[in-house]
């Protein structure tokens, strides 16, 4: 007979603390786990959910991690903020790509570019703290800062502003509690892309208020057309000694799965970091490290190619998606994912059912037309809905053309 768990009696103390509980599940990852689930049972379920590559990872990075196996060094403990030369070739890396000038010894090497995140914001954030973050924002952001102890304010900017937020918003949102500004360019969810005087223009306010700027990069090598990336630290040198910069080799390289990534800052917050990393997880995997050692040491003639599918498949999916009646999406200038508004399709019955909100439309879709996207509600505000363009051409234009005669 199976065991029964009676509930706990009142004032009995909760199985999973208030901290954990709080937290919620990546909805991206999990709009993709549903669509390889729906997959495996059978179903031809196109997903635009993960933003990850669908390019294998580069040869010449294998063999650097086929070779790593093999030497023994790499089957021991390392030194917990990574490998001596992996943190070298990230500096070097760094002054080559965005111009800033940095030491070894400013250098984290992370699980991956969400553990970078969450250790900035652990090492930078008391309890109340708050934090400055442009919506739509990439889900973990919240629940990092909320973990953290800190508070997320949200600093709204939609379609008709390019998804980007304005120094007269931040300054609107400003308060005594103010700590850190939490700055992306290029987006996840929304593509956009900053232009340089915007970029200077922002730093150069987040300086004078004497705030910390944690900045994501890691989509810095994928911007297309027009569009350039600048790093906010490089504009604004004078922000080196309050700023953090996040980065990986998961986009650039299509190296999603092998989990390194980098936090690059003043010495004694990345030491604090070190610090809490030595007890989490230490260091990272060494053969991952030895391949992200190849390719950040190596050129960029990879990314250039995988960059030239994205902005061939970022034009197909925006045209298909302003075709359809009710649906606007701006024009992504960098990363991989469009975001268009779907405002005007909200309320309208479709397969015999009115959805009122993006998380339901996106079940409608789902179900009828058997295409996985994310609702905005992930990001911020309902009305809106992502679609990662990071997939082969056929099932792009297959999955979209599904929507298209759902929609109508």
């Amino acid at each position: 007979m199976d065991r029964m768990i009676s509930p706990a009696p009142a004032g009995a103390t909760a199985r999973v603390s208030a901290r954990i509980a709080a937290i919620a599940e990546s909805a991206t990852l999990a709009v993709d786990a549903k669509a390889k689930a729906l997959k495996a049972a059978g179903r031809p379920v196109i997903g635009f959910g993960a933003g990850e590559p669908d390019f294998p990872t580069p040869d010449y990075i294998v063999e650097a991690a086929v070779e790593a196996c093999r030497d023994p060094r790499n089957h021991r403990y390392t030194p917990a903020g990574g490998l001596p030369e992996l943190k070298e070739a990230v500096a070097a890396k760094t002054a080559r790509d965005s111009g800033y000038q940095v030491e070894a010894g400013q250098v984290l090497i992370t699980n991956g570019g969400k553990q970078a995140v969450y250790q900035t914001f652990a090492a930078l954030l008391d309890a109340g703290d708050e934090v400055l973050m442009p919506t739509p924002y990439w889900t973990t952001y919240p629940e990092s800062i909320a973990l953290a102890g800190g508070v997320p304010v949200e600093v709204l900017a939609d379609e008709t502003t390019g998804y980007r937020v304005s120094v007269e918003q931040l300054e609107a949102a400003r308060t005594a509690r103010t700590k850190v500004l939490l700055f992306v360019s290029p987006s996840n969810p929304t593509g956009a892309v900053y232009p340089p005087e915007t970029v200077r223009e922002i730093g150069r306010w987040a300086h004078s208020h004497g705030l910390w700027v944690v900045t994501d990069e890691i989509y810095e090598h994928l911007v297309y057309g027009d569009a350039t990336f600048s790093s906010i630290v490089t504009e604004v040198p004078e922000l080196a000694d309050t700023c953090v910069v996040v980065n990986g080799v998961a986009k650039t390289y299509a190296m999603t799965g092998w989990r390194v990534g980098w936090m690059i800052g003043p010495k004694d917050v990345i030491k604090a970091a070190a610090n809490l990393q030595s007890h989490a997880t230490s260091n990272v995997a060494n053969v991952s490290q030895r391949a992200a050692l190849a390719a950040v040491a190596g050129d960029l003639s990879a990314v250039a190619d995988m960059r030239a599918a994205f902005d061939r498949r970022r034009r197909t999916i925006v045209a298909m998606l302003n075709e359809i009646d009710g649906v606007y999406c701006p024009e992504p200038e960098g990363a991989f994912y469009a975001y268009p508004s779907v405002k005007d399709v909200l309320g309208r019955t479709i397969a015999g059912r009115t959805p009122k909100t993006s998380a339901e439309l996106a079940e409608l879709i789902l179900e009828e037309a058997e295409v996985a996207v994310v609702p905005g509600e992930a990001f911020g505000p309902s009305g809106y809905l992502r679609l990662s363009y990071a997939l082969g051409d056929d099932d792009l234009a297959e999955g979209v053309g599904r929507i298209q005669r759902l929609l109508g």
